[in-house]
């Protein structure tokens, strides 16, 4: 799958012209696509093309973990270290939503990866908070 994503970014000026230590996305997707969201291979690949598209270079294998007890929160959990932070996320099944997290003391576009993982997962709305780490 690839997805392109141009824009310029409002939060990445200001988090380097306010020289802050981080940059820290929370992204909730909703109305994601079932089979997308329950396949553990594309999400390996998404977390490959989301650190290619922000640039940020990943340290060592994604982790894909199901977890499944309860079914309100049942769904794969990832995580990927970065040289300059971490990315995760959890995929809920029983709502089809993603929550997915990126923190990085590199600059990046939060923007840019709100609608990439928008589109990549076919989620149908999404909200995004940001905060400047100092």
């Amino acid at each position: 799958m690839s997805i392109t994503v141009e824009r310029t970014s409002v939060i990445r000026e200001e988090a380097i012209r306010r020289n802050a230590w981080g940059i820290a996305s929370a992204i909730d997707i909703y109305d994601c696509d079932a089979d997308s969201i329950r396949d553990a291979d594309l999400i390996r690949r998404f977390v490959v093309e989301l650190c290619d598209l922000i640039e940020m270079k990943r340290f060592g294998e994604t982790q894909v973990v199901h977890f499944g007890e309860d079914e309100r929160v049942a769904g794969y959990s990832m995580v990927q270290l970065i040289e300059t932070s971490l990315i995760s996320a959890h995929f809920a099944n029983q709502s089809n939503a993603v929550y997915l997290d990126v923190f990085s003391c590199k600059p990046y576009d939060p923007e840019v990866v709100r609608e990439f993982a928008q589109k990549y997962f076919g989620g149908l709305r999404s909200e995004l908070n940001v905060v400047l780490r100092s």
